[in-house]
């Protein structure tokens, strides 16, 4: 019986090693193709030449380019556990200060080595695609409840005003997150650089989080 993590394709047949490697390299050749152009001027042709296969052997593994695409926002999602794991860091003093520079440098490097799939997943989401929405909710949705849970801790000590409701500030904090790294190249256009940009949002982040201004 096939394990939870097996593999299959179109046809409902569990890929072994060759064709897995195959599909990975199709995956890396779609991957390759939204650096260069959009999303929707990409080929299935141009995608399986890259790759040095067939049309036909990308049809084996996706039913459509969207597919592809969604495969690679799933693997790029595998990600985050590991950032979101940084909030449950301490936020006392110049330790917080420290995590929410992690946290927002993650983000910055996270978009940075996926950044033209994840515009695609956010395109396609915002466009009311559901398989797109159900991966940016699975990876904004942690952070929302975390960074909630942590601004709820600040409240329940008299940090941070009752007035603020902590989900809804968390949602406005994982906005800008995802903004500031999805365009940082272009605001750095204003003469403000990456590390700027990490120690500006890092300084907004901890005082939305703990109610003090980073010294």
């Amino acid at each position: 019986m096939a394990s939870a993590e097996t593999t299959f394709d179109q046809s409902g047949r569990a890929l072994g090693p060759r064709a897995l490697h195959t599909r990975q390299r199709l995956l890396e050749a779609t991957g390759e193709l939204l650096y260069e152009c959009s999303v929707r001027d990409i080929s299935v042709v141009e995608i399986a030449r890259k790759a040095n296969t067939s049309p036909a052997t990308f049809y084996q593994y996706f039913k459509d380019v969207n597919e592809a695409v969604l495969v690679l926002a799933e693997q790029a999602a595998e990600e985050m556990p590991a950032v979101i794991e940084l909030i449950d860091g301490s936020w006392e003093g110049q330790k917080g200060l420290e995590t929410s520079r992690a946290i927002v440098r993650a983000f910055v490097d996270h978009w940075d080595s996926h950044r033209s799939v994840l515009l695609v997943r956010n395109l396609y989401a915002d466009e009311g695609d559901r398989r797109f929405m159900s991966v940016r909710r699975r990876v904004i949705s942690p952070v929302i409840e975390q960074l909630a849970l942590r601004i709820e801790e600040s409240q329940a000590q008299g940090r941070v005003s009752k007035q603020l409701h902590p989900a809804a500030a968390a949602a406005a904090m994982a906005s800008v997150l995802e903004r500031l790294a999805a365009h940082h190249r272009e605001i750095e256009f204003f003469g403000a650089g990456r590390d700027e940009l990490i120690e500006s949002c890092a300084r907004i982040l901890f005082q939305t989080v703990t109610g003090k201004s980073a010294a």
